[in-house]
């Protein structure tokens, strides 16, 4: 059905976004962020920092070294009494799974997560959108995630940003390979890769019913969050196919650390094409290059 190669990477810019409009929305953001600094609208600003920061579990240490500053230097941030660069939000942005234009809002958490039955899932979605997951695909999600987690889970270099990665590897490639939705979940753009927007809503449930656990360790010098499964998972949700799939990706991903997963997805199509902040479709794997294409589309021809 998709034979697409030789479509250009710009024409896919074309059909996924205004080429221009990601220098306007910056160009915005970068006069707003002048316009917080010695405002005191930056009060605000601050605010919403420390607030997303506790929302994600994270201690101002980890911020402060994520940032690339001295912990009394990003203390200051959170009082409003620093100003923050265009380099330095971009990040924060990126840290909490939001866009830059969102990390401005008054309502920065990003779309809003439902885990109930809604319809389907193969259009891309605006920045700020409700989110709604159905219960069967929350059901099979947590079983994946329970399944990879028992696989790779305790892997020093399996934290949290690396396991977003191996989830959208094991989305995006079953639906290249078969045309067909794995888990159902939807991942946003942002400055470390394709996040599960539904990831955190799903762990928060299956925390409080004793499926997982959430644990604080460090990779060399980094600090990470990880999750062990407390139960083992329920296997007759997926099929034979779903499964050997799974562990094809496992095999060729799981012994990557969360930086280079970052870099693999930074290059994929699907990532490229998107803006920060927007829902990515799952059409745009049609688009792959060799590097990331999990099909052999010469044997349809």
């Amino acid at each position: 059905m998709y034979h697409m190669f030789y479509i250009s990477l710009d024409n896919i810019f074309d059909i996924c976004q205004n080429s221009s409009g990601g220098a306007v929305i910056e160009g915005k953001l970068i006069q707003k962020i002048h316009t917080y600094n010695g405002d005191p609208e930056m009060d605000a600003l601050a605010k919403r920092i420390k607030e997303l920061r506790l929302k994600n579990n994270l201690t101002q240490e980890y911020v402060a070294k994520f940032l690339g500053l001295s912990r009394p230097s990003y203390i200051q941030i959170e009082r409003g009494k620093r100003e923050l660069s265009l380099t330095e939000a971009k990040k924060l942005a990126g840290l909490f799974g939001l866009s830059l234009e969102q990390l401005f809002e008054n309502n920065p958490s990003g779309p809003k997560v439902v885990l109930e039955k809604s319809a389907s899932y193969d259009k891309p979605e605006e920045p700020g959108v409700r989110i709604i997951m159905s219960r069967a695909n929350v059901k099979k999600f947590k079983e994946v995630l329970l399944y990879v987690l028992g696989k790779i889970g305790a892997r020093p270099n399996i934290g949290e940003t690396a396991l977003y990665k191996i989830l959208y590897f094991i989305d995006f490639d079953y639906y290249e390979k078969y045309e067909e939705q794995l888990t159902g979940a939807r991942y946003q753009k942002n400055h470390f890769g394709p996040t599960p927007i539904e990831f955190k809503k799903v762990v928060e449930e299956m925390e409080k019913a004793g499926e997982i656990e959430q644990v604080r360790s460090k990779y060399f010098q980094y600090e990470q969050k990880k999750y062990l499964p407390r139960r083992d998972p329920d296997l007759s949700l997926l099929s034979a196919r779903e499964i050997k799939h799974i562990d094809e990706v496992l095999a060729r991903l799981a012994d990557k650390n969360a930086a280079e997963l970052s870099e693999y997805a930074h290059s994929d199509t699907p990532w490229i094409v998107h803006k920060d902040g927007e829902i990515i479709s799952y059409e745009t794997v049609f688009y792959r290059d060799v590097e990331h294409s999990v099909r052999n589309y010469q044997d349809e021809l």
